[in-house]
């Protein structure tokens, strides 16, 4: 896959610290918006020492990008974790802690963390009374995309370029993994038809239409399809629908992959069909094409940051339905809880964003 275009990275005016803490637990999407930012700090201040305090789910995913210390907690562990952190950094003290991350727990998780300064986000974004842990906020800047917000964090350091850069490690074992589970002779397309399962949280779209978007892939354009997901019950559940519709065998690895091999079949994919997830960032951070589908969330901020061209955004619509106003008269990050609300979303809206991107490169003679 072709990576993201880098953008040119300029140091700031003011020197370099010697050590840098950053606080983002999770979740896995937003841990992979983190990482442009890590890049561009070390492509700023290459002997800036970098310590991320990770989830420990976030750290199999992330745990080897080169250059970082990790600390990782254990949410599992309830208060304890507190004092694992604390243990961990006794004895040292950062020139800043980045707290990256609005959540009670975070903040108090920050608490631990020795550092000169302590910057948050602005008032409007520092939910759950995360100004009173911090002592600097970033600028205020409304209706950003969350990995634009993040970058927020280095403009405070005095670093306005951006290195929008991935380049997430991928194992040879991983990759040996994906090339015997997935055929490398036809161009292919992964579905991840699950978001992560929360209260009132409806942004799955139907396995029927799931079925035909694989179908139109098949015979228009010849793909091999395969799904992918967790191993929850409900995408489990999800896989056998969409394949029990499907009129031709598909691939079925949902729940069969650790996080590494999933990042490996995206970058092995042509195109990636999602609604709004994690995995939709993670194929976003390879550099493959990512057809998100959006109803319920807003894509400008929530959306596969180098694919929201290829977004089905039936946001506006269904905000209108709702609420009667457009998402702009709207809070930002505004969720549209209507059950139906993904059956916004036609297999004729999806297959013609497939064909688009499927059609072949025309190049200069």
């Amino acid at each position: 896959m072709t990576a993201p275009e880098h953008k040119p990275v300029t140091s700031s005016a003011s020197g370099p610290p010697d050590e840098i803490a950053l606080l983002r637990l999770s979740a896995l999407g937003d841990a992979t918006h983190v990482v442009p930012v890590v890049r561009t700090l070390q492509a700023v201040w290459p002997d800036t020492r970098i310590t991320w305090v990770i989830g420990r789910l976030e750290h199999q995913l992330l745990g080897d990008l080169p250059g970082i210390e990790f600390v990782v907690v254990d949410k599992n562990r309830g208060w304890r974790a507190y004092t694992d952190l604390r243990r961990s950094l006794r004895g040292r003290r950062f020139d800043v802690l980045l707290q990256m991350q609005v959540s009670l727990r975070a903040s108090l998780l920050g608490m631990q963390v020795p550092a000169h300064r302590k910057i948050g986000f602005d008032r409007d974004r520092a939910r759950d009374f995360q100004w009173l842990f911090t002592r600097e906020r970033i600028a205020a800047r409304p209706r950003q995309h969350v990995l634009d917000g993040f970058f927020g964090f280095a403009e405070a350091l005095g670093v306005h370029s951006r290195d929008l850069r991935w380049d997430i490690p991928i194992p040879d074992t991983a990759r040996e993994w994906a090339h015997r589970h997935l055929p490398t002779s036809q161009p292919l397309l992964a579905i991840n038809p699950c978001s992560s399962a929360r209260f009132r949280n409806f942004r799955n779209w139907n396995a029927k239409r799931y079925a035909a978007t694989a179908e139109h892939a098949i015979e228009q354009h010849s793909m091999a399809v395969v799904l992918i997901g967790g191993p929850s019950q409900l995408e489990r559940e999800y896989g056998d629908a969409i394949t029990s519709r499907c009129r031709y065998p598909l691939i079925n690895l949902i729940g069969s992959t650790d996080l590494k091999q999933l990042l490996a079949v995206f970058d092995q994919a042509h195109v990636v069909i999602s609604p709004d997830s994690g995995p939709a960032h993670m194929a976003n951070a390879v550099g493959t094409p990512v057809i998100g589908l959006y109803a319920g969330s807003n894509p400008d901020r929530t959306g596969p940051y180098c694919s929201r061209q290829w977004v089905i955004n039936a946001y506006p619509e269904a905000c209108q339905a709702a609420f009667g106003k457009p998402p702009e008269a709207l809070r930002w990050g505004q969720r549209i809880r209507e059950p139906d609300v993904m059956d916004r979303i036609t297999v004729a809206d999806v297959t013609a964003k497939l064909d688009t991107l499927m059609q072949p490169k025309v190049t200069d003679a």
